[in-house]
């Protein structure tokens, strides 16, 4: 194992073993392990191992995860996103795309009390593609609204990426939530303005229905009263200093278990699959973390960031120069690698150069996040796209992610104007 000591040789076998099928948390904790022996010996390496995951398995800090987690199963539970879409409709009906409109800012709004993209986009293909359908919406446009506003629920707060962000990297949660939310917003106008590209330049002849009077469309706004509650509650807690995130996490489940029992959709038996859920998927991810972490150790002594930091510094690199390559890196692995295993694999050997550079750590998360926004709705591996063909197996994937183009244009967008203008993403923190 000692040609492992070379990070170079040791990245090579980690995609490898991803190409292979290797779970990333395996792939991540084998290499790192095996690279720290190779540097300092097997005995120290696995004395590592051991502390990295017992020690941060005791880490208070950590159980915000199952806590967003538990809040976000809840909220699908209750069914709290049928009620956000029809209010949405009732707003946009007369407008022509509305209908997809609609379904951008339901998805903007569930990710609001979601926090996971694929969790998002599933619901809303159950909800919004029958009634697109219904009123003659082409397949290319439905299910590309979807797949871009699913991705919003790994940026709007509370959001699963950010935390595993914050941990690796040792920055405030709460900060980085709150960095989230205006370019979360951003990217629901942009999609929106997406919507109505496709409409006009594909020249679709699309129903309208007759403008409700206002109020009407003040009522329809009585099915988000849950979800903005909850949000504003979360949220408020945190920017007001009134709990911590963690704090607030467990706090927003049981708001989240609160909405379940008045949509009188509670049963033992709904409540065992949310717990058994919850569950699962916080062990997948305390696996992931965990051996991102032990691949750091390996990062570290390996010599790798000081060496990436040297190529970067014979092109006469600037920080300008560096976050364009970095930009253009995520943008390549997002071709063949699903987000959270890019971000886990990446964020360990990335930080430390912004941060050398003088970048903002909080505004490197949120710029982390919109560029892995984007791998979600690229081909060849955009995990919404996929999500959706699961949901409706008679779409194909052509067809989806053909329609993604002006999404993807909108979020490349948001990128280059969140970095020319920093302050953006920094001013609520």
């Amino acid at each position: 194992m000692e040609f492992l000591a070379s990070w170079p040789v040791g990245m090579v076998v980690i995609f490898a073993l991803l190409l292979a099928g290797v779970p990333i948390s395996f792939a991540l904790a084998g290499v790192g392990v095996a690279g720290v022996a190779a540097i300092i010996g097997w005995s120290p390496a696995l004395s590592l191992l051991g502390s990295t995951f017992f020690d941060n398995g005791r880490d208070y800090s950590l159980s915000v995860l199952p806590l967003f987690l538990l809040m976000g199963n809840f909220v699908v539970q209750s069914g709290i996103a049928q009620e956000l879409y029809a209010s949405a409709y009732a707003w946009l009906r007369h407008r022509k795309g509305g209908l997809a409109t609609a379904t951008v800012i339901a998805c903007g709004a569930f990710s609001s009390v979601c926090g996971s993209s694929m969790a998002t986009a599933a619901t809303m293909t159950r909800i919004a593609l029958p009634s697109m359908r219904k009123f003659g919406y082409p397949d290319q446009l439905s299910t590309a609204a979807i797949a871009a506003g699913g991705t919003l629920g790994i940026l709007i707060p509370p959001s699963v990426i950010l935390v595993f962000y914050g941990i690796m990297t040792q920055q405030d949660i709460g900060k980085l939530f709150l960095a989230g939310l205006i370019p979360g917003v951003l990217g629901v106008i942009g999609y929106a303005i997406a919507v109505r590209i496709t409409v006009t330049w594909r020249g679709m002849d699309l129903p309208v229905e007759e403008k409700l009077p206002l109020m009407d469309r003040i009522r329809a706004l009585k099915g988000t009263a849950g979800a903005l509650l909850l949000f504003a509650f979360v949220m408020g807690g945190i920017y007001l200093g009134v709990f911590t995130p963690t704090e607030s996490a467990g706090m927003g489940a049981g708001g989240a278990l609160l909405l379940v029992l008045l949509s009188g959709r509670f049963s033992l038996r709904a409540l065992g699959d949310v717990l058994y859920d919850t569950m699962k998927t916080t062990a997948m991810m305390f696996f992931i973390l965990f051996g991102a972490l032990t691949f750091t150790n390996y990062v570290n002594m390996s010599g790798m960031t000081a060496d990436i930091q040297g190529f970067l510094a014979s092109f006469g690199s600037t920080p300008t120069m560096t976050i364009l390559i970095i930009l253009g890196i995520y943008l390549l692995l997002g071709c063949v690698l699903e987000s959270l295993s890019m971000i886990m694999l990446t964020v360990p050997v990335f930080y430390p150069i912004v941060a050398a550079q003088g970048f903002d750590l909080i505004w490197f998360g949120i710029f982390v996040v919109m560029v892995t926004e984007i791998s979600y709705i690229t081909p060849p591996v955009g995990m919404n796209a996929f999500v959706l063909r699961s949901v409706v197996p008679d779409v194909r994937l052509g067809t989806i992610f053909s329609g993604l183009a002006p999404f993807v244009v909108l979020d490349v967008v948001r990128v280059a104007l969140l970095t020319i203008f920093p302050g953006i993403v920094l001013f609520l923190t």
